[in-house]
């Protein structure tokens, strides 16, 4: 299961009260989607939910796709997004707070490290592959991204 599937929406319940509709839990769920992208009844919602709302379509569901928001995009961004947040030194407490703050969206804590652990024993396996392959190159690029998360 991808990290995206475990980011959820915070207060969905009051949200979706708040916009008269039903409304999935999770963030990157079709109908979420669908409703941050057509921005269908989001005047409802009080000034700073709307912000983060608007937000959050904004960082991760702007592309020229045909398919978006379903082109997968906003998932790429967003797993590009805690990645730079753990390259910043934050852990995933921190990570979660982070998004939270910023998105009013969350993970738990203990997905977020499963996600942070399997990134980098992938760009290990991407730094050996290089390595067999003789690409200079990408195992450094791996190695350096490696080490971005690992010295976090």
């Amino acid at each position: 299961m991808a990290i995206t599937d475990k980011i959820y929406v915070k207060n969905h319940r009051q949200l979706a009260s708040q916009l008269e509709t039903n409304l999935p839990k999770g963030a990157f769920a079709g109908a979420t989607l669908d409703l941050l992208f057509t921005g269908d009844g989001l005047a409802d919602l009080d000034e700073a939910t709307r912000e983060r709302v608007l937000d959050f379509a904004e960082d991760f569901l702007d592309c020229d796709c045909d398919n978006n928001p379903y082109c997968g995009c906003p998932e790429r961004k967003f797993i590009r997004y805690l990645l730079e947040l753990r390259a910043q030194g934050m852990g995933p407490d921190a990570i979660v707070d982070t998004m939270t703050a910023e998105y009013m969206v969350y993970a738990y804590p203990g997905d977020v490290l499963s996600f942070l652990d399997s990134a980098v024993r992938r760009l290990e396996a991407v730094e050996s592959l290089a390595a067999v392959e003789g690409n200079d190159e990408m195992e450094r690029t791996a190695r350096e991204a490696r080490q971005a998360l690992t010295r976090a």
